[in-house]
């Protein structure tokens, strides 16, 4: 019987293949576990980011008239600052006066929600009647009627039953045991990890103040570690992520600004309640990617509730609905530019991955983070595959 061999530079193909298979992929799984195990660290330094790449033109727009970068950061950071106390403390004005009027808004919910379950109802009832043929809702009831007057007549039999104390003995030792109980431990995981939130919180002003000020610094430093041809692509790609992402993030900061300020007028004029509040949250909602329509009707059919005024409803759901569409198909094009070009695909694909990794910030860092490995991936010849992939 004739054995066949291969022969051993084959095998040793097969095994260096199966080896630039398997690294990629084990690369690819230590990314993500680094990821998601270190979320705390990357959401709060992209959030810094993002931050400081919204006060980017203002910090160039004082050093045009003479200011040192590291003086019109501080000045921008300041009224940043500044700009986020006022508007947080109308903000808890707004809540509180919302807080003092939940029973109100408790008692219409519930009011609906009676409306809602006896229309239901209702419409049960006429589909069994319709369904259900006379005769049988006859024989249905009769065999009810039965069925009660057979448990009244137990019920009148039963006598009353005396029970006999135990002898008293000794008194048996008791121990208390204090186990932890599983709505324990959820309140103590949610309170450690709100402090991780406040603690990582704590640092984002200075890291945006630092970002800021030695942007050229951080610049001219990152180019240091590229030579020859490498430095001028990793310039581009430097340049091409700046643009991009500030691209995204300032026009949709803009076009919320501008979406709230609509918004806030025009449920001030339909007399909804705390426009100043609810105007906001609509506007900087409806940028949601997909969901955004029904999420910016959330905040105002809520402070709604009270009106009970049903075209008020109807308006307050046109208004939401004409400034969504307008602001899509109109303004984003204009004011985010042309700049990002990602196909829906990439888009859906990239909100499930980073919202599987961070949870809801996640949901808003994805966009712009797919957006910055298309800049990076437009810019590395090896890789312009994938940008060409990713684009649209």
């Amino acid at each position: 019987m004739a054995v066949v061999t291969q022969p051993a530079s084959s095998t040793a193909s097969a095994a260096k293949q199966a080896h630039h298979i398997a690294m990629p992929i084990l690369a690819l799984g230590v990314v993500i576990a680094i990821l998601y195990l270190g979320r705390l660290f990357f959401i709060t330094s992209l959030i810094a980011l993002t931050i400081a790449f919204i006060l980017e033109p203002f910090v160039a727009l004082l050093m045009r008239i003479r200011f040192p970068r590291s003086l019109a950061s501080f000045v921008v950071c300041s009224v940043a600052l500044a700009l986020l106390y006022v508007i947080g403390l109308g903000a808890y004005s707004q809540m509180s006066g919302l807080y003092d009027e939940l029973p109100k808004y408790g008692q219409r919910i519930g009011d609906v929600v009676d409306g809602v379950q006896q229309k239901i109802a209702a419409m049960e009832d006429q589909t069994y009647k319709v369904v259900v043929p006379a005769r049988q809702r006859q024989e249905e009831e009769r065999r009810k009627q039965q069925e009660q007057a057979l448990a009244a007549a137990k019920k009148g039999k039963k006598g009353v039953i005396s029970l006999q104390q135990p002898a008293p003995g000794a008194i048996p030792e008791v121990r208390i045991l204090q186990e932890s109980t599983p709505i324990g431990d959820y309140i103590y995981s949610r309170l450690s990890s709100l402090y991780q939130v406040v603690l990582m919180s704590s640092f984002i002003p200075f890291l945006v103040y630092f970002m800021l000020s030695w942007r050229d610094h951080i610049n001219r430093s990152f180019l240091q570690f590229f030579h020859g041809e490498d430095r001028l692509v990793a310039a581009r790609s430097v340049q091409g992520i700046a643009d991009m992402v500030r691209a995204f993030v300032v026009g949709n900061f803009v076009l919320g600004l501008l979406l709230a300020v609509l918004s806030s007028m025009l449920f001030w004029g339909l007399r909804v309640p705390y426009p100043m509040l609810v105007g906001p949250l609509s506007g900087f909602m409806s940028l949601v990617p997909y969901i955004g329509l029904p999420l910016a009707m959330i905040p105002p059919l809520f402070a709604a509730l009270p009106l009970n005024a049903v075209p008020v409803y109807a308006l307050v759901v046109v208004t939401v609905a004409m400034l969504h569409l307008v602001a899509l198909n109109v303004l984003y094009p204009k004011i985010v530019g042309s700049r990002v070009h990602l196909n829906p695909l990439v888009v859906t694909f990239s909100l499930m991955i980073w919202g599987f990794l961070w949870d809801a910030p996640g949901l808003l860092l994805a966009i712009p983070l797919t957006a910055g490995i298309k800049a990076v991936c437009d810019n590395v010849k090896g890789l312009r595959a994938f940008g060409k992939f990713l684009g649209d």
